[in-house]
């Protein structure tokens, strides 16, 4: 399997991530190419048999380099793809203490809807979705990332023998 990687990286946490999604796959015998997004032209993509996109928050919504890049992104309809974010970790209220709930948190994190709200909107097909805390606004990651993303891993590992 080839798979293309295509995050935005502003502070280095995608970067870490993808890094580890690549040595992980590489265990498998899975090419993974890694790119920032800044990197490639979405109008000229390499071929490959899955595409996965990565994108850190920013006011709730992908930032706006990868917004960009998903919209002027030219792929063949039914081309599949996923999703691995890198987003904040939700943080006490500073007056009251309390945990927004899941909800609330919905209601801001809007970075794996809006992203496939793009790419569903050019006929492509969604295989997995998942995402990586930050726990400050550069970082670090979340205890026990490399976890979540050997989780990640598995699971798409399944479901691409599943669909083959």
């Amino acid at each position: 399997m080839q798979i293309e990687y295509i995050h935005a990286s502003k502070y280095g946490n995608g970067a870490k991530v993808a890094e580890e999604f690549k040595k992980l796959m590489a265990a498998r015998n899975v090419v993974v190419n890694v790119h920032h997004v800044k990197d490639v032209r979405p109008t000229q993509m390499a071929p490959a048999e899955l595409y996965l996109f990565s994108s850190p928050g920013r006011m709730g919504k992908p930032i706006g380099t990868m917004r960009r890049f998903l919209r002027k992104a030219r792929l063949p309809v039914g081309t599949k793809y996923a999703i691995l974010t890198t987003e904040s970790a939700a943080v006490p209220d500073k007056k009251t203490g309390r945990m927004p709930t899941e909800e609330e948190l919905a209601k801001w994190h809007r970075i794996i809807p809006i992203m496939v709200e793009i790419l569903r909107s050019k006929g492509l097909v969604n295989v997995l979705e998942g995402k990586v805390l930050v726990t400050g606004i550069k970082g670090p990651l979340e205890e026990g990332w490399q976890k979540k993303v050997q989780a990640f891993v598995d699971e798409l590992l399944l479901l691409t023998v599943q669909t083959h």
